[in-house]
């Protein structure tokens, strides 16, 4: 059976960008904390300046290894600055509403934009989306619908639905940024491409930071710089993956992120994992594997 699993045309991408999943959703844990700390506009804001320092060994690494020298050229970098803006964005409301929010609640709410990614793949990339592929996103979806639904019937607060309004922007801009990880890792490496997002939005960030980034403590430092490695090790492997698949292949298996997220709620911030959240979950698994299977079909090894 794992012989046979080998042979699926998208094996490895497909693992690597579950990896990528697992170790994103644990970064949002941890940025969770540091965000409550000192807000999600400073956590941001020094996240990605360590994430700067560590990667920047990294880039220059490939960039002898492969004899290149100076910045990338223009529609590299136009493209670098367009996902990173779209990132910077898409991450700070997101932390800004799960500060406000369970963690779970929040990445139900995100994953709308797998969904809206498969059209905008059709749209921006040009890519032929299968039925199989669409009909594995609804059911995922549904799943989500599932675990959500025993979650929203309360009453909020105003934070609480700022919280939420700041989710659903994200999901939003989260789509957008799905399609275009695709067209960038065509063109870059995933070095260049966690150094350049770090690096462009720490400096889109910086610009308000002397006000709204307070210094950290020893304690919220060790939060953040556990939260750059696992943010930049998520970029490279996303990164490798979407090199080597198409978006529709990969898209649904953002889905599997909520399993990490119920994991990381339940361990750090003792929100329970129900019966109603593993029911989600076989729904969540099934809509990627029909999904993934559709995908394989479509482009035989």
């Amino acid at each position: 059976m794992a012989r046979g699993m080998s042979r699926h045309p998208h094996f490895l991408p497909i693992v690597i960008a579950l990896c990528g999943m697992a170790t994103f959703s644990l970064m949002d844990g941890v940025m969770k904390a540091a965000s409550t700390a000192i807000g999600p506009y400073g956590a941001m804001f020094w996240r990605t300046l360590i994430s700067v320092v560590l990667m920047f060994p990294l880039w220059q690494r490939r960039r002898r290894r492969e004899g290149t020298s100076g910045l990338p050229e223009w529609p590299i970098l136009k493209l670098h600055l367009l996902r990173s803006s779209v990132a910077g964005c898409m991450a700070t409301l997101f932390f800004y509403g799960i500060v406000r929010t369970p963690l779970a609640e929040g990445i139900a709410l995100s994953f709308l934009a797998p969904l809206i990614a498969l059209f905008l793949a059709a749209v921006l990339l040009g890519e032929r989306i299968g039925s199989r592929a669409i009909g594995g996103s609804v059911l995922a979806l549904g799943g989500v619908a599932v675990i959500a639904a025993g979650k929203f019937g309360g009453a909020y607060h105003v934070e609480a639905i700022k919280g939420l309004v700041a989710i659903l922007v994200s999901a939003v801009l989260y789509a957008w940024n799905l399609v275009l990880q695709r067209r960038q890792a065509q063109v870059a490496g995933p070095e260049e491409i966690a150094f350049f997002q770090s690096l462009i939005i720490c400096a889109l960030l910086s610009v308000g930071a002397i006000w709204l980034a307070p210094w950290p403590t020893p304690l919220q430092w060790g939060e953040l710089v556990a939260a750059a490695i696992l943010g930049t090790s998520s970029l490279m492997l996303m990164g490798w993956a979407y090199a080597r698949a198409e978006a529709q292949v990969l898209v649904p298996l953002e889905y599997t992120a909520f399993i990490w997220a119920a994991l990381v709620g339940w361990v750090a911030f003792a929100e329970p994992v129900t019966l109603r959240t593993l029911a989600g979950v076989v729904l969540i698994v099934a809509g990627c594997l029909v999904a993934t299977r559709r995908a394989a079909q479509a482009h035989p090894a």
